[in-house]
């Protein structure tokens, strides 16, 4: 897969997999955000308005709480649907990536096989052959809070 004939075609497949969320569900997830901000700020101006007016406090002050609850939520997911789109990989990126490790590909193929096992492990690789088509199934968790797997399926020819 990662073999120097091989490198280019593999960078291809993983910049051309989907990401784990599009980018337009970043975007989607960013403007929602910003729309609730919007909202609860106009919320929290009539809030104070109606306090200035003579509203009792404690109910005024419980829509306050409520609002700035829902407020604090959308930040949050405002600065988590931006950094997940800050942090999608270009094809030069995992490019980049890919020779500047270049080393660890002859690393691999002199590793022994529990060796080899035990990084795909600690990596978040599972490969699974398919001796019929001659291709192997690499899955991956790339990140942490997005519990669903990028799954790449690549041709084998020869050793690996």
């Amino acid at each position: 897969m990662f073999a120097p004939h091989r490198l280019d075609d593999t960078i291809d497949l993983l910049a051309a997999a989907p990401d784990i969320a599009p980018a337009s569900d970043h975007t989607l997830r960013a403007e929602h955000a910003r729309e609730t901000i919007t909202d609860c700020d106009a919320k929290l101006a009539t809030h104070r308005a109606a306090l200035e007016a003579g509203a009792d406090p404690a109910l005024v002050t419980q829509w306050m709480t409520q609002t700035q609850a829902t407020r604090t939520r959308a930040e949050a997911e405002l600065r988590t649907a931006q950094l997940a789109r800050s942090t999608q990989l270009t094809r030069d990126d995992i490019a980049a990536l890919a020779r500047a490790n270049s080393d660890l590909v002859a690393l691999l193929a002199d590793a022994e096989p529990a060796d080899r096992a035990a990084l795909y492990q600690q990596l978040g690789l599972i490969l699974t052959y398919d001796s019929g088509k001659q291709k192997v199934l690499v899955e991956m968790n790339l990140n942490q809070h997005f519990p669903e797997s990028r799954r790449l399926t690549v041709g084998v020819r020869g050793g690996t």
